[in-house]
């Protein structure tokens, strides 16, 4: 029997950075007789006020994001309620941009208060990823204020660099590689996962897996079966190391993967299945009245390496030829020449059609 893909090999090159309770470590930093004490950032001052950012004290209270300041309240009396001031959180994520813009150009704000950060390919990842990550930790306190803490996680592909940016808040510092991965998935919750919600862990669990070492362990298939969807595929390749979420979706996505049964190699002998895939794919995108402005392929090797490529277009698409053509590019352009284990298509930048039919 065919061995499982295992945990990428590859060392940590993305590093993920979040400000931990962002707007309430804003105002704790702005006024110093804040500090040490329980806030919140709310949209509004008055009981039914919606929560937006508990400081680090007031979540020991079990204080947390969305609850009503009315509630906030019961469970801690003495919660000092602030309004947000929008100027102030963006001279500091503004500020943060500056400082990280010194070790790489290939940074991404996930919100105004996370950063993705790729150092693969620039003269600071020569400094180690944990010197660079301690380097940044020390200018924001130096060069923006000595109260705003920063967690940070190291990873070799996006979603577990987030995942360990999570691991010690507040002011954490943590790796998930291919020596610790296993001990870290033990003290996991699946619900602890990004995106794995209480929904998505009920249907792991029919499938049997009730741990995230179950979830990685998981053969493709199963969490195929689980998600129903390349959904699964995506998580076969996160859970070991592999990227996948370089590529931003739209709003949703639709594709379609095959495991091969014997070793393909060429574009030639390959593009028979690419077309199934993106015939199918195009069947699925047009009758929920779509049409594509990006294409993706990726490839898993039976070697247990990975590639994969996607690119946007000009015009949208709905044809599914139109997409095979991009695909077949797109393998093409893959510089690895050895057996395939699975092939995946999927389409994203979705537009929704009031009326589709086929271009002339």
């Amino acid at each position: 029997m065919e061995k499982s893909l295992g945990f990428n090999l590859k060392p940590s090159t993305i590093m993920h950075l979040d400000l931990n309770s962002c707007f309430a470590t804003i105002e704790q930093q702005a006024n110093p007789h804040l500090r040490g004490k329980p806030i919140a950032v709310a949209a509004y001052t008055t009981p039914s006020g919606c929560i937006i950012a508990p400081s680090v004290e007031a979540k020991r209270y079990g204080i947390k994001v969305g609850m009503r300041v009315g509630q906030a309240k019961l469970l801690y009396p003495g919660l000092i309620v602030l309004s947000p001031d929008p100027w102030k959180y963006r001279n500091v994520h503004l500020s943060l941009r500056k400082i990280l813009s010194d070790y790489t150009d290939d940074f991404t704000p996930k919100s105004i208060d996370e950063f993705v950060l790729n150092l693969e390919g620039y003269p600071s990842f020569q400094k180690g990823m944990f010197e660079v990550a301690g380097q940044i930790k020390a200018r924001i306190k130096k060069e923006i204020g000595e109260w705003i803490r920063v967690s940070v996680g190291l990873a070799p592909n996006r979603f577990l660099a987030k995942t360990a940016a999570c691991l010690h808040k507040p002011d954490g510092l943590d790796e998930i590689n291919k020596d610790n991965f296993e001990r870290i998935y033990f003290a996991l919750t699946l619900t602890e996962l990004c995106g794995i919600k209480l929904r998505n862990a009920l249907r792991l669990n029919k499938m049997g897996i009730y741990s995230v070492l179950d979830f990685y362990e998981a053969p493709f298939w199963k969490l195929k079966a689980a998600f129903e969807s390349i959904l699964g595929y995506y998580w076969f390749l996160r859970l070991r190391g592999f990227e996948i979420d370089d590529i931003v979706f739209a709003r949703r996505s639709y594709g379609n993967s095959f495991a091969l049964p014997k070793p393909l190699v060429s574009p030639e002998e390959l593009s028979p299945i690419l077309a199934k895939l993106t015939d199918k794919t195009g069947r699925r995108f047009r009758r929920a009245g779509y049409k594509a402005k990006g294409v993706h392929l990726a490839i898993s090797f039976r070697d247990h390496s990975f590639w994969h490529k996607g690119v946007t277009t000009a015009k949208a698409l709905f044809d599914s030829r139109d997409i095979y053509k991009i695909a077949y590019r797109l393998l093409c352009l893959c510089p690895w020449k050895r057996p395939v284990r699975e092939l995946a298509v999927s389409v994203f930048n979705l537009i929704k059609q009031p009326s589709s039919q086929l271009e002339l």
